[in-house]
């Protein structure tokens, strides 16, 4: 018989039970962020659209230091040549490297698209939100403003007015803000911050004196946040595909400056001869566009509490 005695005072976990650490472990709650991570990384394409923005972002930053000529600098004894070991992406008629060019394309691109959306998003979420708190005529003269900008051809008053601004991608991003960019997700924010503005948080702020700008600031636009990620996403691809079609049509960014948009555009007149000077910034423009809208679709995924496409956390 064992000398070993069970003392009936001491609780032994049964077999099979989770012991205390393991219950900690399972009982361990996920902050907000890690919640959205797992959700947002079980998504393959959303996590290779990440990937592959982040590569374009590090090829527009690195691209020009690397590149063995100046976008702007002319190589006379090679005028409209192939992808080679001197010129990775070959060369335009007038000698220009395209590899120097379509990184600089790329970044010039990008910082239109990420400066629009950052206005875009600032602006209409300001608009929606405040329209739908204060209402009365400050609701009316936001939504009459609304709804004439979509009903008016603002991409004809665009290209008139960015004809005139010289190419420079400084106006055409203000005037992609407040012409075209601002009023249809303002439409859609004053739409979701209409059943905000009666919960009970809201009328708890507005019965404690809390003003009300300081309400739209504080409670209305924090809830509606994951919306503001998602259309700030998007924005960048609406933004780049805008630009795109500025330059291309003749409107937009102008030489000495390049960009995708116009980069698309000279090469398109040169399809036939060579081929590159179409196909390589086409290819950059086409991996924009899709990674972004692949994160988009994540985020959309992750952020929404009721979609199951992000699989339990």
């Amino acid at each position: 018989m064992s000398t070993d005695m069970i003392d009936p005072t001491v609780q032994h976990p049964a077999e099979g039970s989770p012991g205390p650490e393991t219950t900690q472990v399972a009982t361990k709650r996920l902050s907000k962020w890690e919640l959205y991570w797992r959700r947002f990384s079980r998504n393959r394409g959303a996590l290779a659209g990440l990937v592959i923005f982040a590569l374009l972002v590090l090829f527009a930053i690195f691209g020009p230091m690397i590149a063995q000529y100046d976008h702007t600098e002319l190589d006379f004894l090679a005028l409209s040549m192939g992808p080679s070991a001197e010129h990775w992406f070959g060369t335009n008629n007038a000698g220009n490297d395209l590899f120097a060019q379509v990184a600089v394309g790329l970044q010039r691109s990008l910082m239109i698209a990420v400066s629009v959306s950052v206005g875009v998003t600032i602006v209409s979420a300001l608009v929606g939100t405040a329209a739908a708190y204060f209402g009365g005529w400050t609701e009316r003269i936001a939504l009459l403003i609304i709804h004439f900008m979509m009903v008016i051809p603002a991409f004809l008053i665009l290209a008139m007015i960015s004809n005139k601004s010289g190419g420079d991608w400084r106006i055409i991003a203000l005037i992609m803000i407040f012409v075209i960019g601002w009023y249809f997700p303002a439409r859609v924010i004053w739409t979701m911050a209409l059943s905000l503005r009666e919960r009970e948080y809201v009328s708890a702020a507005r019965y404690m004196g809390v003003s009300g700008m300081r309400i739209v600031l504080r409670h209305l636009l924090p809830n509606i946040g994951s919306l503001l990620v998602i259309n700030f996403t998007l924005g960048v691809v609406t933004a780049v595909v805008t630009e795109t079609g500025l330059s291309f049509l003749g409107f937009g960014v102008k030489i000495p400056d390049v960009s995708l948009g116009a980069l698309i555009g000279a090469g398109s007149s040169s399809l036939t001869t060579a081929p590159w000077l179409f196909y390589f910034p086409a290819a950059a423009l086409t991996l924009l566009t899709v990674s972004m809208a692949l994160v988009a679709d994540g985020l959309r995924d992750a952020l929404d509490p009721t979609s199951a496409a992000g699989g339990r956390a």
